[in-house]
């Protein structure tokens, strides 16, 4: 593609972007943006849909088209949104589905819609459900238990497998930004593990010692998920602040977040399944111009902390840790990910960074998948995160921004999205309010851009369009939404 025609490109984004800070005059009861309209990528549209819940963290519609959302250091909730199109909203009133301050992040259903499960810092928990009347029926049981308490990384991410029903998935981040304890893969810190839980006895599983372990030295994991083709594990993890190399402090842009793949759990070998990723020795490199001694890295790299030596160096991390399958932006706090129902694309939600002089991320983006449980981009790509919704002045963030946390799909294929700081869910959607499912489709066929009202369209660039694609994306993804990446201490 000629580079006169991306910049064309590169000016209908500059349009799209002014069009996206207007309210949707075809939605007359829309609720407000907290710190206002985000700006949106074009062919995309964004609407608050609910509002004044208290720390929203992981979401997910029950079987009856309730959004159960896990309100950290409340409970679980539940809204009825109403509506067509891109016009829905809450509809009465927040009803609190379990009472229960301890639980802070965790949240899943079994298959068939009938039992719930959340965590605190300690447990994994389930209840009997009733979608129809949106309640428990029952007490709850203890599932897994001997998870820490309220130090370090609290949140305890659940995935139920839609390929092996009874697989709960549980992610347990470390206590600590260097925690040395993660080192022995027998404490069970920094791991993803599987438990059966269709079988559960009378006695709860103890995290340590029971559970099929996918990965470990994983600093904390927040997001997990399955592609609906494949089967293929991945989650997105939270890498380490302030590290040094060298003598150096290099924390402003290293080490790299990351997108790291852990096999199947439908019986698929594969060599990455239960192996060391790295942490708290090893990471992921996304600067490698600002790393000293970077004599053979590139992006994505595992290289080293601190200064090199006979057992801890570079060439031992590349040889003995698995690498990040993509690595993104330092300090994106990625915190959770969702594959379309195609498996040709994973959303990503970035929290937004704490420890940066120049705030980044706060943003949901996207990664394209091949259909088969592969990322299109190559492995050292620095540009396979495609940004779709973000706050139009990062300078203001962390106080006066929203911080996506959970996504969540519903059966429309519009994709859900929490924002813990401000209290507030967002749906995602094309421009005429149909779903996004199809991310080709949207980006290259929407009509113009964000919450606004104006028309045209521009095609995403790809990297098929070689040297102009790698000059043009930052400029045009620039002009339509503002660049960022980030992590908070303890997510």
């Amino acid at each position: 593609m000629a580079l006169k025609h991306l910049l064309g490109l590169a000016s209908v984004a500059l349009t799209a972007k002014a069009q996206s800070s207007s309210t949707a005059a075809a939605c007359p009861s829309s609720i407000a943006p907290a710190h206002g309209s985000p700006s949106v990528a074009p062919g995309f549209r964004v609407q608050v849909v609910a509002n004044n819940l208290r720390e929203p963290r992981s979401i997910q519609f029950d079987s009856a088209g309730g959004l159960l959302v896990v309100e950290q250091g409340h409970g679980i909730s539940r809204l009825q949104l109403s509506g067509d199109g891109a016009c829905v909203r809450q509809s009465g009133t927040t009803q609190v589905v379990v009472g229960n301050d301890d639980l802070n992040h965790g949240l899943a259903l079994s298959q068939d819609g009938r039992t719930l499960y959340a965590s605190s810092a300690g447990n994994v928990y389930s209840w009997p459900y009733n979608a129809q009347e949106g309640r428990v029926t029952g007490d709850s049981t203890d599932l897994i238990e001997d998870m820490g308490e309220d130090e370090g990384h609290t949140t305890r991410t659940l995935l139920m497998s839609a390929k092996v029903p009874g697989l709960l998935l549980v992610s347990r981040g470390s206590v600590g930004n260097l925690d040395l304890q993660t080192l022995n893969v027998n404490t069970g810190v920094s791991t993803i593990k599987a438990f059966n839980v269709s079988n559960v006895t009378s006695e709860a599983y103890s995290h340590p010692s029971h559970g099929l372990l996918l990965g470990w030295g994983l600093r904390n994991s927040v997001g997990v998920a399955e592609d609906p083709v494949s089967g293929a594990i991945y989650s997105v993890e939270n890498s380490v602040d302030n590290i040094q190399r060298s003598g150096q402090t290099i924390k402003e842009n290293n080490p790299g977040e990351e997108l790291n793949f852990h096999g199947y759990l439908n019986g698929t070998a594969s060599e990455v399944t239960g192996q060391n990723f790295g942490y708290p020795i090893c990471f992921a490199a996304w600067n490698v111009s600002e790393i000293p001694d970077n004599n053979g890295l590139q992006t994505r790299s595992n290289f080293a902390i601190g200064t090199q030596n006979a057992t801890v160096n570079d060439t031992s991390c590349r040889e003995n840790h698995i690498a990040p399958r993509i690595t993104f932006d330092s300090h994106m706090a990625p915190l959770d990910i969702k594959f379309n129902t195609n498996g040709t694309a994973a959303w990503v939600s970035m929290h937004g960074s704490w420890n940066r002089e120049d705030p980044i991320g706060y943003k949901l983006s996207f990664v394209e998948f091949d259909g088969n449980g592969s990322p299109r981009a190559a492995v050292n790509s620095t540009t396979a995160a495609v940004d779709v919704v973000s706050n139009a002045d990062l300078s203001q963030c962390p106080r006066n921004c929203f911080r996506p946390v959970g996504l969540a799909w519903d059966t429309q294929g519009r994709l859900f999205m929490s924002s813990d700081s401000t209290g507030e869910i967002y749906m995602i959607t094309k421009t005429d309010g149909s779903g996004v499912n199809d991310v080709r489709q949207v980006a290259n066929g929407g009509s113009g851009g964000g919450s606004g009202t104006g028309t045209g369209s521009a095609p995403v660039p790809t990297e098929s369009t070689g040297g102009a694609w790698k000059m043009m994306k930052g400029r045009y993804w620039a002009a339509v939404a503002a660049m960022a990446g980030g992590i908070l201490p303890l997510v």
